[in-house]
């Protein structure tokens, strides 16, 4: 097994990367104190084409030295915006007509496996903060929860690493409505 080359996987510039279609889905960071966590994300958003990222309270902003370690560049091509408080982001996005979920373990949540997104559907992901998760005053705002199932002895994932199951999740059910020779959302 020889690994792709940069070359052989065709990835696009930042210039074109901001002219590609994107997955009609923008990520809240409700809190999230570390910055690799959020530089995590950036990456993430990029490798899935989330149409942007929303940080809110203490979350970290670019630019920043942690959150470039795991962004890797990210940052840049990522589009972003920075809220001092979550329910500003929760309510804007609300008013634009997005379906807006927290990814929680919360009373009533659809667990992901079973969820799939709606066509023509945009959606906000509202991820919490590492200890206590999204803040029940953004999870009342919220039209729902999605879970992700677990049977491990731990509480929760990292919110990092939610954020790429969930992200992959959502990633998986548009590019299975495209055409299933190209990778173009």
């Amino acid at each position: 097994m020889k690994k792709k080359t940069n070359e052989e996987l065709h990835r696009p510039g930042a210039e074109a990367y901001a002219r590609m279609e994107k997955m009609p889905v923008t990520v809240i960071l409700d809190n999230v104190r570390s910055m690799n966590n959020t530089g995590s994300f950036f990456r993430t958003c990029d490798a899935f084409a989330v149409e942007r990222l929303l940080l809110c309270g203490i979350t970290g902003t670019p630019p920043s030295r942690e959150i470039h370690k795991t962004a890797l560049g990210a940052e840049h091509t990522v589009a972003w915006r920075y809220f001092a408080d979550t329910a500003e982001a929760v309510a804007w996005l609300r008013a634009e007509g997005y379906t807006v979920l927290a990814v929680e373990q919360a009373e009533g949540a659809v667990m992901l496996q079973d969820f799939r997104p709606t066509a023509g559907r945009r959606y906000a992901l509202v991820f919490g903060n590492e200890v206590d998760g999204v803040a029940q005053e953004i999870a009342d705002m919220c039209d729902g929860a999605i879970e992700i199932p677990q049977v491990g002895t731990k509480h929760s994932l990292n919110v990092a690493v939610a954020g790429g199951a969930v992200l992959w999740h959502l990633f998986a059910g548009y590019l299975s409505e495209k055409d299933p020779a190209g990778a173009t959302l």
